[in-house]
């Protein structure tokens, strides 16, 4: 029986470590923001593919697996790189390097690796320009956008920029040409993700603070400035869906659903306007998560 009860405490100890190792890859790679990044490309592939008549399951697997595998190598580096600032925070104290579970060189060879390897896998399995707008983005995110949070509140744009890259890796991947389809995709995800990060900006500014990180949220304890800010780019969100029936790439009915949308995104900021409390912000942080997926769902079924 105790030889029965020491194996068992032993492959618990195991199954716990492996579920350790599972949770801190996860963090390390930043597995929401990843699959958030492959499902933009995904978008930018169906969308363009469709215009193009030029659906390939082959070609959409090597976009999704490059795109993956660069998107981890990025997060991989971004936490190399903050890896003081996190220790800092308490939202960030408990990923993998702050507590040492963890090593920099690991987590730097494996943003080696999986970078590396993505970038070259586009180029190689799938198109060269895809491959340089994933290079343009991690380039973007790691050299630029990173080292400018602790100097410029100007880091929210550049970060923007980095974010709303990904569908493009998709739109080029499936033929197509900077058309103002894909400018519309680019400048959907930029202005979405504007009021997305202010409304985090808010609700974590102390602790941006703490980190050394330079926000347009910090000092701003009443939230005027975060909620005026948050009210002009969700005013872009209402207008951009013209871009694609302009220009014949989706059916007119679009612009209901997606003014719509952007219409509450508007709402939700002129509540935070007038209510400037954390729970205001974080409805706001909530709707936008909401709005993104539903938008491009509608542009998807709308496109010509």
């Amino acid at each position: 029986m105790a030889g029965r009860e020491i194996t068992d405490e032993v492959e618990s100890a195991e199954e716990s470590a492996a579920v350790g190792w599972r949770a801190d890859l996860m963090t390390l790679t930043k597995a929401r923001l990843s699959a958030l990044v492959v499902m933009t490309t995904l978008f930018g592939y169906l969308l363009a593919a469709r215009s193009h008549d030029s659906f390939s399951w082959w070609i959409l697997g090597h976009t999704i697996f490059g795109t993956l595998l660069t998107a981890f190598g990025a997060a991989a580096f971004n936490q190399v790189m903050e890896l003081e600032a996190d220790a800092k925070m308490d939202r960030t104290a408990d990923r993998p390097l702050p507590t040492r579970r963890v090593s920099t060189a690991a987590a730097f060879v494996m943003g080696w690796l999986f970078s590396a390897f993505g970038v070259v896998h586009l180029a190689m399995k799938v198109d060269f320009l895809a491959a340089v707008f994933a290079a343009v983005t991690l380039l973007t995110y790691l050299f630029i956008y990173t080292p400018m949070k602790t100097r410029s509140t100007w880091n929210t744009v550049i970060g923007a920029v980095a974010g709303a890259l990904p569908p493009l890796i998709g739109w080029t991947a499936a033929g197509g040409t900077l058309t103002l389809g894909g400018a519309y995709l680019f400048a959907l995800l930029f202005f979405w993700q504007m009021p997305h990060f202010l409304a985090i900006n808010w609700m974590y500014r102390d602790q941006y603070v703490q980190g050394g990180f330079v926000m347009w949220s910090n000092d701003d304890d009443d939230g005027s400035k975060t909620s005026r800010l948050a009210i002009i780019f969700s005013l872009f969100t209402v207008v951009i869906p013209i871009m694609p029936v302009l220009s014949g790439e989706a059916h007119g009915w679009f612009l209901i659903p997606g003014v719509f949308l952007g219409a509450v995104m508007l709402k939700y900021a002129l509540v935070f306007r007038k209510v400037r409390t954390r729970e205001k912000a974080r409805a706001l942080f909530f709707y936008t998560l909401a709005y993104l997926p539903l938008v491009l769902l509608f542009s998807w079924a709308a496109w010509e």
